[in-house]
């Protein structure tokens, strides 16, 4: 999961090297915690935040085959 997160946020932004996702389990819910560089946080939340919405219907998605829960935020 967290590869394929990396993958989406690394082609949404122009600066690759200020990615940075770091991956935390707490209570059986994985949280997947995204840090980009400041120009770029618009691109991943998206006009009226629909860019995001996408990534985590895509963890839920992962998550309900893989029988995890996945949790996605977004910081700057």
């Amino acid at each position: 999961m967290l590869e394929l997160v990396t993958y989406i946020v690394e082609h949404l932004v122009d600066d690759k090297s200020a990615v940075n996702i770091v991956s935390e389990e707490n209570d059986g819910v994985i949280t997947l915690t995204i840090h980009v560089a400041e120009a770029d946080i618009g691109k991943v939340i998206g006009k009226q935040g629909k860019i995001a919405m996408a990534i985590r219907t895509l963890a839920k998605s992962v998550g309900s085959r893989e029988g995890k829960k996945y949790n996605i935020e977004i910081e700057d």
